[in-house]
């Protein structure tokens, strides 16, 4: 079956025309809003990703903060292992150096060798034996 067109009369076919040419212009100002509209979406959409990049849980600025705490860490944990190493040392010659015993025990016992003194200042207090104790033997 075959459609034959329908001849309008001229004011119908002017009418025609104009309606044609209103919806052109409406595509047109639709297909221009939806651009824009996408355009503004994609804009929100690249600002919140770039704000979660830097301020988000983790973020450049949390990621900054940690890294100079990690920075922290580390420094205490080389001086913690320095000190270590030394109590280490420090017990080691406890152990086996007669001189550092008799360095510890002068200086937390207060003992002395025969005919030596020892001199406490007024503000030292001490739950030590006097001086002079091991002198007396």
């Amino acid at each position: 079956m075959r459609y034959r067109p329908i001849r309008l009369k001229p004011n119908h076919q002017r009418l025609a025309a104009r309606a044609l040419l209103l919806a052109r212009g409406a595509g047109h100002v639709l297909y221009e809003l939806r651009t824009k509209l996408a355009t503004a979406a994609v804009a929100a959409l690249a600002v919140m990703l770039a704000m979660h990049v830097i301020f988000g849980a983790n973020g450049t600025m949390v990621y900054q903060k940690k890294k100079v705490e990690h920075r922290l860490l580390q420094k205490d944990v080389e001086q913690l292992e320095q000190e270590n190493q030394a109590l280490s040392q420090q017990i080691k010659a406890l152990k086996t150096d007669p001189n550092a015993i008799e360095k510890e025990a002068r200086e937390q016992l207060h003992y002395a060798r025969p005919g030596e003194v020892i001199y406490l200042t007024p503000g030292q207090r001490s739950n030590a034996p006097p001086p002079n104790a091991a002198a007396k033997k």
